[in-house]
């Protein structure tokens, strides 16, 4: 569907400059925006690479592992259904990852949860109460280091990038409290 969207706009764009003879805004639009975000890849680029590499050495020296330990406990009241500790185990990771504030990283993680989560789903056509859990938790997830904000901000030439931090901090519990809150209602509320 947001191909569609995407088609339409480009399209009903590309027929307003050809009927008010502006063609040539649109070429120097299309050659701006192609080099703005190669630049915006590159500058980008460099901290992801940190991060994820910080994170795969996470993963291979079982430092994930650790950390999914100590969470488990946590993980386990709000995944009470989940018996699989290969889907908190990943659960954890994908919390990890977002909490340094790397989604592209968390990405996998959380494809790897969904998809342990998903054969303990007895209905497989309709997620499971754990699934639904994972996405708010995912969704949500606190930012201890936006770290893909402070190189946005960085690449942009914030004085102080990093400000950002307790700001987002304070947004993302907020967010995430909020939503298991309301996940936790609607559980409740079913049974």
């Amino acid at each position: 569907m947001i191909n569609v969207i995407w088609f339409l706009l480009v399209s009903i764009g590309i027929i307003y400059s050809v009927c008010t003879g502006r063609v040539d805004t649109i070429n120097n639009e299309i050659v701006i925006s192609a080099k703005s975000g190669i630049n915006l890849v590159l500058e980008l680029l460099p901290m992801l690479v940190l991060w994820m590499g910080l994170m795969k050495i996470a993963e291979k020296s079982r430092l994930l592992e650790k950390f999914s330990s100590l969470i488990y406990p946590i993980l386990s009241k709000l995944f009470p259904s989940l018996k699989s500790k290969k889907a908190i185990g990943y659960i954890a990771s994908n919390v990890a990852a977002n909490m340094i504030g790397l989604g592209s990283a968390a990405t996998p993680f959380g494809l790897k949860a969904m998809e342990e989560m998903q054969k303990e789903n007895s209905d497989k056509t309709k997620a499971s109460e754990a699934m639904i859990t994972f996405l708010v938790l995912n969704t949500s997830g606190v930012t201890l280091i936006p770290t893909t904000v402070i190189a946005l901000r960085l690449a942009k030439g914030s004085v102080n990038p990093s400000s950002i931090i307790l700001s987002s901090l304070i947004a993302t519990f907020i967010s995430s409290f909020v939503g298991l809150l309301i996940d936790y209602i609607i559980r409740r509320s079913k049974r």
